[in-house]
């Protein structure tokens, strides 16, 4: 790999007037210099085209604006296989039109694809960015890997700061599994990984545009090698009108999974995988949707039955120290 290789960034972008400004600032900001950066629109309304037009106008040669004919809506997926065909880097960088990358992000992942240049992708945490818009609000760093829930981070990651070989992450993050996944703006990926995966997965409009960075993400599992960084240089930021609130206030978040575990089954089925440690952990995400009746015996039921066993003693602790009798012991040196 040459020293200081050309890293294309795409940013699709539909009606982020808003924040799109920000957005590319944030790009002409980077410490590592030699990278592009192609504005796809993919049929913005509203001043976002202006935006983006003045940005490419006033740094030829750097910035490109790219749409669909006619200035149609295609979808994030089609816009970002618009922009990786007009790349001239081998390496591919995705940035969401509403995030904001930190100075050194480019610097760091692309050091690490010139130590390890077979890697297809190179994958950091982010910080959950809440405090843009309200100051006194905690932003949360989400390593990749980590348990978290309700915005708090409960388990570190076991492994960062390696590679993994193919398959591997597919065992132990989100969508078949637990650990947090890397959303798009901590990915670097190299141009060639993406064309062997057959781009972005296009039939994720909509609603399902919630899951199609895990499509993605899983057909760069199955066959590349991943670099798990614990840097984290983005900030994801968390705002009314995203695609998760919407999917979520709606109520149609297991509509959109199930959809998305059927596509990767049928993903499976077509490339062969006969992973069998695969193929448990995805019956097992499937089970709700497919059997639902059983999943509530198996899984709900015993869950809730042993939450009602323990609400007594937990009663009885708390009237117990109330009232004295129970106390804590002091810790012995």
């Amino acid at each position: 790999m040459q020293t200081q290789p050309l890293v294309s960034v795409i940013i699709a972008f539909l009606n982020e007037e808003k924040f799109l400004s920000e957005t590319i600032k944030s790009v002409l900001a980077q410490t590592y210099l030699n990278w592009e950066l192609l504005l796809v629109d993919d049929g913005s309304t509203n001043q976002s085209t202006g935006i983006a037009k003045q940005f490419a106008a006033d740094h030829p040669g750097k910035i490109f604006y790219l749409e669909h004919e006619g200035h149609v809506n295609k979808g994030v997926c089609v816009s970002r296989n618009l922009g990786v065909k007009n790349s001239k880097g081998n390496l591919i960088a995705i940035l969401d039109a509403d995030d904001v990358w930190l100075p050194e992000k480019l610097q760091k992942q692309v050091a690490i694809f010139q130590k390890y240049p077979d890697l297809g992708l190179v994958a950091e945490g982010s910080t959950h960015w809440y405090s843009w818009n309200d100051p006194k609000a905690e932003d949360i760093e989400i390593p990749v890997g980590s348990l978290y829930e309700k915005n708090r981070v409960i388990r570190l990651p076991a492994h960062q700061d390696k590679v993994f070989g193919p398959v591997e992450l597919l065992y132990s993050l989100y969508p078949l599994s637990k650990g947090a996944a890397a959303g798009p703006c901590a990915w670097l990926l190299s141009k060639k990984a993406i064309i062997k995966a057959g781009g972005f997965e296009e039939s994720f409009t909509k609603e399902y545009q919630l899951y199609e960075d895990q499509a993605f993400l899983c057909k760069i599992y199955l066959r590349e090698k991943v670099y798990l960084s614990s840097e984290c240089n983005n900030l994801y930021r968390q705002r009314p009108g995203s695609v998760v609130q919407w999917v979520n206030e709606k109520g149609h978040y297991h509509k959109v999974r199930a959809y998305f575990l059927n596509w990767l089954e049928n993903y499976f089925q077509h490339h062969n995988i006969s992973d069998a440690k695969l193929k448990k952990l995805l019956n097992q995400a499937l089970l709700p949707y497919r059997n639902p009746n059983w999943f509530f015996i198996s899984r709900t039921l015993p869950k809730k039955l042993l939450r009602l066993s323990l609400k007594p003693l937990r009663l009885l602790t708390r009237f117990l120290t109330r009232n004295g009798i129970l106390t804590k012991q002091p810790a012995h040196a």
